[in-house]
């Protein structure tokens, strides 16, 4: 297939800029294994959900990793964070009006010194001078790093917002969207109808964002991403198959870990980095259903989730949801998909 197959027209007012009041309130457009759509509320969630499910959710943490300063010669800078290295290094985004050169002064927000090392292809690495560690000063001084189609600055709210209820290892420079519609009493809901939960973590790179440069989709070089499948999520995913149970996956990212740790054929526990690119013809071997956000058109994202639903009825479900004027990309609103039957 070609990246040209995963195109469709999106008015630009559907793109949310910023959340709904209430996390569980978005819409969720239904899509089941025969390819059949509905239109219900997130909060129906769990009436899609059977007793013995198994829902997967991401812990990431997503840092404020954009940081705004100058180099000695004046220049503007921004630096978005793409990977912690340790306690004094970052791998990042550095945008300015001419490429700052190895062994260059960078004076960040916060009184934040930092030192260009090298490079690692289109990313810099970055050294922090001073005593407190990287993920300190980000805390203390960064902003949310939202998403390039979000147009209006990060706000105070969005450190909540732009963030999911369960999230706990940081290190994600982007959410996982389809997480940011759970809460509190969501998940109690889901306990009450005795569906489990488990956790993968999957730090989010800003190369999720990043379009296809090329036109065949075998071309394509995925970009790397840190995953850990843990033991204790594959014993209860495999306790879940045992009983009839599906393997519910919240978002692309716990698709991607989950099947990273089965590519062996069966599934272990896996830390790691990952490049996996799912695309249409995909043998899955974990996942039987999922939850996600509505993608950007040529977007790996897409890729993944019509290669998990069917390319027809995931294509036919967006052309609905532009029509239904559902909300879309991170801020907007979610999809039920069962795995296709074809």
């Amino acid at each position: 297939m070609q990246r040209s197959d995963f195109s469709f027209a999106l008015p630009p007012e559907l793109i949310a800029q910023a959340p709904l009041a209430e996390r569980a309130a978005s819409r969720l457009l239904c899509v089941d294994a025969g390819g059949h759509i509905g239109d219900r509320g997130f909060r129906e969630l769990a009436e899609l959900l059977h007793p013995g499910d198994l829902l997967v959710l991401n812990d990431t943490r997503v840092i404020p990793a954009r940081l705004h300063g100058h180099k000695a010669s004046g220049g503007r800078i921004e630096v978005l964070v793409e990977r912690v290295l340790d306690s004094r290094r970052i791998l990042a985004q550095v945008r300015a009006s001419k490429t700052p050169r190895d062994g260059a002064h960078l004076h960040l927000e916060g009184a934040i010194e930092a030192r260009v090392l090298g490079r690692e292809g289109e990313f810099f690495v970055l050294e922090f001078t001073g005593e407190d560690a990287v993920l300190t000063l980000l805390e203390r001084h960064g902003h949310m790093p939202l998403p390039p189609y979000i147009t209006r600055a990060d706000a105070a709210a969005d450190r909540e917002r732009y963030q999911t209820v369960f999230a706990r290892e940081p290190g994600a420079v982007a959410a996982p969207t389809a997480g940011l519609h759970f809460d509190a009493a969501m998940l109690a809901q889901l306990g009450e109808r005795d569906v489990e939960i488990a956790y993968v973590t999957l730090h989010v790179g800003a190369g999720t964002f990043q379009p296809l440069r090329v036109e065949r989709l075998d071309e394509h070089v995925m970009h790397a991403e840190r995953v850990e499948v843990g033991a204790a999520t594959c014993e209860r995913i495999a306790a879940a198959k045992a009983r009839g149970g599906r393997v519910v996956a919240v978002g692309t990212t716990v698709v991607r870990s989950l099947e990273t740790a089965a590519q062996s054929g069966m599934l272990q526990p896996y830390m790691g980095e990952t490049r996996l690119f799912i695309t249409p013809g995909f043998e899955f071997r974990v996942v039987d259903a999922l939850v996600t956000n509505f993608h950007l058109p040529e977007s790996t994202l897409l890729m993944l989730v019509c290669a998990f639903g069917g390319y027809e009825p995931v294509m036919r479900a967006y052309r609905h949801a532009v029509e239904q004027r559902y909300r879309f990309f991170s801020y907007g609103d979610a999809m039920f998909l069962e795995r296709s039957a074809s």
